[in-house]
């Protein structure tokens, strides 16, 4: 029998930890570094003591072609390192989650979130919560068995993995949201359940029907649609707006395809972004702290609506790190949330009706989209108005291979801090004016004379160059993105 260490199996495959797990085309994730990945990860929680033989493990999964496939290879994996698996289904990411930590148990969702169909990934869950950076390297170490005879020359199994029956965790998913706001708070409003190809489609649909809104489905597609509620794509925008001229609706209401990220459209079908919503979203629970990457909306900090705010890198295993240290008293309500709109719940909070809502330190979807639909302050477009108009844009660079990415971070951070300072004026000066602020806190973060703010950042799971802009206009953070962009393709000789 081969063995081989999860490091040297990345190396081999070049599936790399992303967030919270691992990452990679289709045709690099194999079944056997599925496998060895799933394998690694439990021998991992033996040293912890989260595992023991016979223990069980939950599994889940995505609506990607490739998801069942690499499913399959997860749960032989489960079986062979003496665990039990126990099949939740095709479920929001949250759902397996809320299920994983009630049992206490560990838990792995087969998923590629927003990325295109040609890519898949696993996201591993100790019983207690995500998989940390801290966590990577102890289940990088692991020592795998790669049993001869198992898998193809392609790295495929030889036989086929019979998944379990499914074990329902919907029903516990949809019941905290109809505890939390109880029953006909939604009533009177009218919501466009934009369905895609989102996991949760049907659970989102039945959640606000079951909390009294009249619904409408929309766009519900049986292909893959890789929709990023971080960068919008341009389709989705024209898609909300026309929906919101032909039909009068409250608000249309989304997420990406695990169903862990929220879009949100006001009356007028226009987006929400993710950064904003946080915000409206932790004010709803009377955060005392929240956390939030460097990347988000600075109009968390002008609003004054905190006592604390603190930042970290992008990825919620940063943000729910911090989010474990913010704990400082009994009272204190922690909550966080990430430019994509996904929501992490620190502390336990009331519910309607004496109900207490369960902390869940995980991005969700729902908890999100129900606050701001259920708020007080009038429509959404009046929530958001109540907010310091302060408005973010992303968008990346596709196919910036990390070897370029390495070359421009080298560039932007050599020399001391004044050097930088001129780089960046030089750079982006001509329609930002003087740099004066710089954060390195993940990639390079740029504020300007104008309080502008220009940020750059190599994608953690994909070949991209991501760029965040803030400004006092949508339109002004648009047009920064693009020209900041094109200026980075003109200093790299790609224009």
């Amino acid at each position: 029998m081969a063995q081989m260490t999860v490091k040297d199996l990345m190396v081999e495959s070049g599936v790399a930890f992303g967030t919270s797990g691992a990452r990679g085309t289709v045709v690099a994730m194999t079944d056997r570094v599925c496998y060895g990945y799933t394998r690694g990860f439990l021998s991992y929680l033996a040293t912890l003591g989260e595992f023991q033989s016979g223990g069980r493990v939950a599994l889940a999964g995505d609506l990607r072609p490739s998801t069942p496939r690499i499913l399959a290879a997860c749960a032989r994996a489960v079986r062979d390192e003496g665990g039990v698996p126990v099949f939740c289904g095709y479920v929001p990411t949250p759902a397996l989650a809320l299920y994983s930590f009630a049992q206490g148990i560990p838990c792995l969702m087969v998923t590629g979130s927003h990325i295109p169909s040609d890519r898949n990934g696993i996201k591993f869950y100790r019983p207690t919560g995500e998989v940390l950076k801290s966590d990577e390297a102890g289940m990088s170490s692991q020592l795998v068995p790669l049993p001869d005879g198992a898998f193809t020359a392609d790295g495929m199994l030889t036989e086929a993995e019979v998944l379990p029956s499914v074990t329902d965790v919907e029903t516990a998913y949809v019941q905290r949201y109809i505890d939390h706001f109880g029953a006909g708070s939604l009533g009177g409003k009218r919501i466009g359940v934009y369905q895609h190809s989102a996991v949760g489609r049907d659970i989102l649909a039945r959640i606000v029907r079951e909390l009294g809104a009249e619904i409408e489905l929309l766009g519900r597609s049986e292909s893959f649609i890789p929709v990023d509620t971080e960068a919008i794509r341009d389709e989705d925008v024209v898609l909300a707006r026309d929906w919101a001229s032909a039909v009068t609706y409250d608000a249309i209401i989304s997420t990406d395809g695990d169903s862990d990220r929220p879009l949100l459209a006001d009356e007028n079908g226009v987006w929400m972004r993710g950064d904003v919503l946080g915000i409206l979203s932790a004010a709803r629970v009377g955060a005392t702290a929240v956390v939030t990457p460097v990347s988000s909306n600075t109009a968390l900090e002008l609003s004054g609506l905190f006592p604390r705010c603190r930042r970290t890198r992008i990825g919620s295993p940063y943000v729910i790190a911090a989010m474990r240290e913010e704990h400082a008293a009994p009272s204190d309500v922690v909550c966080g949330y990430e430019a994509n709109g996904g929501f992490l719940l620190g502390s336990d909070i009331p519910g309607a009706g004496g109900t207490t809502t369960t902390a869940l330190e995980t991005r969700d979807a729902v908890l999100p989209i129900l606050l701001v639909l259920t708020a007080p302050g009038g429509s959404v477009s009046q929530q958001l108005a109540s907010l310091p108009q302060r408005f973010t844009f992303s968008d990346r660079l596709k196919e910036f291979p990390p070897t370029l990415s390495e070359q421009l971070f080298a560039m932007l951070k050599a020399g001391s801090r004044g050097e930088q300072l001129v780089l960046q004026t030089k750079l982006f000066g001509a329609f930002t004016g003087e740099a004066r602020v710089i954060d390195d806190t993940d990639g390079v973060r740029a504020t300007f004379s104008s309080g502008e703010i220009v940020h750059l950042r190599g994608s953690g799971n994909a070949p991209e160059l991501r760029c965040y802009t803030e400004a006092d206009s949508e339109d002004r953070a648009v047009a920064l993105n693009r020209d900041a962009l094109g200026s980075v393709k003109a200093a790299l000789g790609l224009a």
